[in-house]
Parts: C-alpha cells; structure tokens; sequence
C-alpha cells in the first residue's frame, strides 16, 4: 500500500475511543509484516480487556521512536479522496499520521537503518491512558517523536489544560416567592462571571492562557427557584498553574465550589534544524509520557482546524513531505545520539 491507500484502510475502520480493538490488530498485522522483513519484534501492550499499544521495535533498541494515537472522536465517517485531500474522520487527526510514520520506517529499514521504534497508543482523545501504560513500560528509547497535525511544522511548545467542575448550591421554592429560596443558578453565573474577569497569564513563546466554559445545566423546571446547578471550565495553561488556582479559588468562595478533573502541563518542546516550526494550543499524549520515551517532539501532516470536524481532511501533498520529513527528523536524531 502507498501511504494513501494505507490512510484510507485506517481511516475506514471505526476506532472511537474505548472501541480501538480492530484497528489495533489491524496496525499489528502490518507492523508484524515490517517485523518480518527487517528482523524486528512486534508487542500488544494491554491497557486493558480488548484495548491495547502496539508497539514494534527494531535493532538492539529503539533510540528514536514515532508514536501517535488510534482512537478518534465520534461521529465515524468513512473516508473518501479527491485530487488533493484524503477525507473522512481521523484523516489528518491521526491515521494519515499513522500511514506517514510506518511508511517512513519502511523507508528507512530498507535503507539499512535500524534502532527504531513505532508505538501507537490508545485513549489520547480521552484520558490518555494508552500513553500511560506506555510510560510504565519504557524500551530505553532517547527520542520521541509524537504526531499531532502541527501542517508540518515542528511545535515549539503547545498549551497544558486546566478543567474543572463548578458546582453550586441552594435552596428550592416556588418561582412567585423566590424570597424564600436561594438560586443555584444565580450563584453559579455569579462565579463564573468572576472567573471570566481573572487576568490570565501570558508566555513570551506560547502566547495567552485561554478560558472556555464548555458546559452548563442545573434548575429543575422553569417555575421552581434552582437548587442545584454546575458548570464545565478549561483553563489552557502556558506556565505554571499555582496563580491561576489561587485565582479560581478566589473567585468562586461564597458561591460555588471547584472540583478539579484534569491537569495538563503547558510543554516546551525540541527543535531540529532546517524545520519550519508553530506553536500549538492543543494538548498531546507527550505529558502522559513523561521522560520515559526519550525527549520529545511534535510534528505531524494536516491541519488542526479540521480536526475533530465533519469537515476533517488531510492534504495529500502533506501526507508525501511527512514520509521524507519523518525520515530527516530520525536521521538527525540518530546522528545527534551517535556524537
């Protein structure tokens, strides 16, 4: 397959996250096709009943390795091409990553390198567990290189995330009387306009700390004063998050409480010569790894505007320049570690 059809072949199979299973033994069939070839070994590693990494190895040991996800967003939608884009969910967020790094390993084995690793993780568009697993089950490797649709260029850094519940409280009554209730509700938009008014920190390199409110529900009907409501905030961190904590917590006292649901680091990652390079928003499986991969870098085909769209495509110009520009990044790395 040319790394066209092999995006396809990914792309058509359904992989939403927690269902992973099939494209999982599918990419184990062609890395154990690779393994074959070149003298390589090919392991499911379990995170949990029917979820797995695949993770193939070549060589003594993996001194760089290319690992992106399988899991994708819902809806699925089967994939479809025209002259200049592959379309279909997970085109460019990450199958046609996918189909870019195996074929730029086949392209460097058959041209006697080795030292090489392909991991492809599950639940990144979740909790990122599959990169969890695979931080407790490190392979000695001293480069990372992660895939996310960074347009081809290399990330200099991309934005943490700071998510949180905030959750009031108060008393029902009847709406013709709401002297005699307290509104949950008014309480919860009371906070999060404070929130909204917190001064936010900026990073020379990352740019602006963002807030989102993503969701909000509570009351019971239109005419019983609210005794509950909540609300979901991200926070995307450039630093460190203490202040912006501080500030949160300042914010809601009285009104609501917080519960914290996930933290995210904001990252500064790696450069390489001769790269164009951006700076990303989005968080990526690369905190999950911690330093157990080797030092990282992200770069990967498409673009992240689409993503996560019913509108999601992959140019194929880029899927072409990542296969070559995957090579470059791992020769360079090769030829760093061998000084």
């Amino acid at each position: 397959m040319n790394v066209f059809e092999l995006t396809r072949a990914l792309v058509d199979i359904e992989s939403i996250t927690g269902n992973e299973e099939q494209v999982g033994n599918y990419l184990f069939s062609c890395l154990s096709g690779l393994a074959e070839r070149f003298d390589g070994h090919v392991e499911r590693m379990e995170v949990e009943p029917r979820r797995f990494n695949v993770f193939a190895s070549f060589g003594e040991r993996p001194l760089v390795t290319l690992s992106t996800h399988m899991d994708t967003v819902p809806p699925f939608y089967p994939s479809r091409e025209d002259e200049l884009h592959i379309w279909g969910r997970a085109a460019c967020d990450t199958k046609g990553i996918i189909a870019s790094m195996i074929k730029a390993a086949e392209a460097l084995l058959e041209g006697g390198g080795t030292n090489l690793g392909l991991l492809f993780v599950v639940g990144e568009e979740r909790n990122s567990a599959g990169a969890y697993i695979a931080a407790q089950n490190s392979r000695g490797c001293r480069f990372l290189i992660n895939g996310e649709p960074t347009e081809n260029k290399l990330a200099l850094g991309s934005k943490g995330a700071l998510r949180y519940e905030v959750a009031a409280s108060g008393r029902m009554a009847h709406s013709a009387y709401p002297e005699l209730g307290e509104s949950a509700i008014l309480k919860l938009l009371d906070a999060l306009g404070r929130i909204r008014a917190i001064q936010l920190p900026t990073d020379r390199i990352l740019g602006p700390s963002t807030l989102n409110i993503g969701t909000i529900s509570g009351g019971r009907a239109p005419n019983v004063i609210p005794d509950q409501a909540q609300a979901e905030i991200m926070i995307r961190l450039v630093g460190d998050s203490t202040e912006t904590r501080a500030e949160l917590a300042k914010a809601v006292q009285g009104l609501a409480e917080l519960r914290e649901v996930l933290e995210i680091p904001a990252l500064h990652l790696g450069s390489l010569e001769g790269l164009e390079t951006t700076v990303v928003a989005y968080t990526t499986d690369i905190p999950a790894f911690g330093d157990s991969w080797g030092q990282p870098f992200l770069f990967g085909p498409g673009s992240i505007h689409v993503a996560h769209t019913s509108e999601e495509r992959v140019p194929k110009k880029q899927l072409l320049d990542a296969v070559e520009i995957y090579q470059k990044m791992v020769k360079q790395l090769w030829k760093r570690e061998s000084k």
